[in-house]
């Protein structure tokens, strides 16, 4: 799961202007901007092993405090704490929170078995990866159907709508279709922080063009 884990970020965003969507589309990368500054530290592991399932090479072996329930839980926590603080919010923390901790159930869906509980096996994913012809539609369909619940009931710039939906599309594109890289590199991540910084600020820009929800 890509482009799918902003999917709730633009359903919570279409109800509410607060929190921003800015925040919600951190929020739902949030495990995953985790990881991927944890493999820079060492903290957490991945490996490139073609074939270790059909739609991706990406061998994620270890990453207890990122990919585990209760690492996830801990970090929609943590973010919901932070926004509700921020915002006096408490309903703006819990959606916060509860878009955080949604990234575990996406990845449950579509991961072979590489999620755990508590950091320890059983590993677990059911294996979407492995059956393209489901993963892909469904993907793109609770992105794309999300966006457009946004778009009907928080009415954006129209032109703002088309750019994100255009930038997901193209980061979906290269990330099934792209140059598989051979090994994880110091490279790995800086891209995978571009991805999701560029999609999140196309997200802000296109939320501040909505007028206040009521």
């Amino acid at each position: 799961m890509f482009i799918g884990h902003w999917a709730p970020a633009l359903v919570v965003a279409s109800k509410k202007s607060r929190p921003g969507l800015g925040t919600l589309f951190v929020a739902a990368q949030l495990i995953d901007w985790a990881f991927f500054a944890f493999l820079l530290t060492g903290a957490e592991h991945m490996r490139m092993t073609p074939g270790v399932s059909v739609m991706n090479p990406m061998d994620l072996y270890d990453m207890p405090y990122t990919h585990s329930l209760l690492g996830s839980l801990v970090f929609a926590v943590a973010f919901g704490g932070i926004v509700m603080a921020v915002t006096r919010d408490r309903t703006a923390g819990l959606l916060t929170g509860a878009v955080v901790l949604s990234h575990w159930l996406l990845d449950l869906l579509v991961h072979v078995p590489d999620l755990t509980l508590a950091g320890s096996p059983p590993k677990l994913g059911l294996g979407l990866w492995n059956h393209p012809a489901i993963e892909m539609p469904l993907e793109l369909g609770i992105t794309f159907g999300a966006l457009w619940l946004y778009a009907r009931n928080r009415q954006p710039s129209p032109l703002r709508v088309v750019v994100l939906g255009v930038i997901m599309l193209a980061l979906q594109m290269v990330n099934w279709f792209g140059p598989v890289a051979e090994t994880v590199t110091i490279g790995t991540s800086l891209l995978a922080f571009f991805a999701y910084g560029l999609a999140t600020l196309a997200g802000w820009w296109m939320g501040k063009s909505a007028p206040p929800s009521v």
